[in-house]
């Protein structure tokens, strides 16, 4: 990793040949996988039956608990398969695409209420694009967050800048942000790299604030923006969401349709070229990388190269596509060498510049790792931790080499604390 600058977060360079053209081109996939968004597992009831052709926006699937909030169509398209866990816990439905499928216009109540917007949002299935802190996933039906973080801005390697795909769409934009501000009481930030404001003054009656941030990570990250501006705790959560979807909900309010087109990044080390498409969630990533991908073994991920995962399909609130080269398999090291190189204790963390600028400068990082990594759950809440998910220590983690697997210890520590102490 090239560190360009320092200052608070850094600029984490990877490799990526250049993008082909500047203005994105539309690619729907012929297959696609909806899939909850990440978080506790959701115990779901199929609405349809595989064969089923079904519209865009359709309803698929239902909360079990809550059949009001459904999971939609992304396109038109036909039922292949319908995957579940034990327990009734969706594992995928892959759908095939359909050129001449219908597009479902929700029914639109009175919105101006909470309720009505509520509704709207959750049998429209734009509830689950939604997340909380702490602990992840889609908030419950009748949740109110102390706060809303709306991400304009994202500082991951190779992430598409959310102004672009703002273009066109900015009334829509401000039209979800009103929407927004009657879904809580307190502020809703817009958070943005510094140029001109992506809302006029006044926005929701002065609750909508716009917030300039440094474009370094991990500071376009949500968690750190939670923590900067409104701290989560178990009694006052706080809900993020992207831009782009806010102009989601501003089309869903004008036409009841809600838009299933996202702008996407595809690059990496592993690509003969890069692209910035438009395409739908849960597209089949194969085919976004179809002819782009460079000879040989190569690492298939959804995300981006530092909290991204292999995949088929592109995660309910990525925009990102990663492909990297894969490894060489070497040979195993000697049972002897790696008795004496790797100890069964954790490796102590090294206190550096370049780890306190992994956190942003926002949070006493070496403290806080520590904390997690000798399951200090008392002290590490103290620290923040439970404004951050995965994908937020990312940077950290690469920092520290990958031996801390700060990821899995955060979030072994927010389900230990959901359990013991969560309502």
């Amino acid at each position: 990793m090239n560190a360009l600058k320092f200052g608070p977060g850094l600029i984490p360079a990877f490799p990526s040949p250049r993008t082909s053209g500047q203005a994105p081109t539309e690619v729907i996939t012929q297959e696609a996988g909806i899939r909850t968004p990440s978080g506790p597992s959701l115990r779901v009831n199929p609405l349809v039956r595989e064969g089923d052709i079904v519209g865009q926006g359709a309803a698929v699937a239902c909360l079990r608990d809550a059949p009001q909030v459904q999971f939609v169509a992304p396109m038109p398209g036909r039922v292949a398969r319908i995957s579940l866990h034990p327990g009734r816990k969706l594992s995928e439905i892959v759908m095939f695409h359909e050129t001449a499928g219908d597009v479902v216009q929700h029914k639109r109540p009175d919105v101006n209420t909470p309720a009505g917007l509520r509704n709207l949002m959750q049998t429209a299935g734009m509830w689950p694009w939604l997340r909380r802190r702490p602990f992840g996933g889609m908030p419950s039906t009748g949740e109110s967050p102390a706060a809303i973080i709306v991400m304009a801005m994202d500082t991951r390697p190779f992430a598409p800048d959310p102004r672009q795909a703002l273009e066109g769409r900015e009334a829509a934009f401000e039209r979800g942000l009103q929407a927004l501000s009657g879904l809580c009481d307190g502020p809703v930030f817009v958070c943005q790299t510094s140029g001109t404001d992506l809302c006029a003054p006044g926005v929701g009656g002065g609750q909508v604030r716009v917030v300039d941030v440094t474009a370094r990570h991990p500071l376009g990250s949500a968690g750190f923006q939670v923590h900067a501006l409104a701290p989560a705790t178990i009694e006052t959560p706080v809900w993020d969401i992207h831009a782009e979807d806010v102009a989601a909900l501003g089309d869903l309010l004008a036409t009841g349709v809600l838009p299933m087109s996202r702008l996407v990044r595809v690059a990496g080390k592993g690509l003969r070229e890069s692209r910035l498409v438009r395409t739908q969630p849960g597209a089949d990533l194969r085919e976004l990388t179809l002819r782009a991908v460079a000879p040989g073994a190569h690492r298939l991920m959804s995300g981006s190269p530092l909290d991204g995962h292999e995949a088929h399909w592109l995660a309910p609130r990525h925009r990102q596509v990663t492909v990297l080269p894969r490894a060489p398999k070497g040979k195993p090291p000697h049972w002897f060498v790696s008795a004496i190189t790797r100890s069964g204790l954790p490796r102590p963390v090294i206190p550096t510049a370049a780890l306190t600028q992994a956190f942003g400068a926002a949070l006493p990082a070496v403290a806080l790792v520590r904390a997690l990594g000798s399951g200090d759950d008392e002290t590490a809440m103290k620290l923040g931790a439970l404004s951050l998910l995965e994908e937020d220590v990312g940077l950290a983690d690469y920092v520290l080499g990958g031996e801390a697997h700060l990821a899995g210890l955060l979030r072994a520590m927010l389900d230990r604390v959901r359990t013991e102490l969560a309502p």
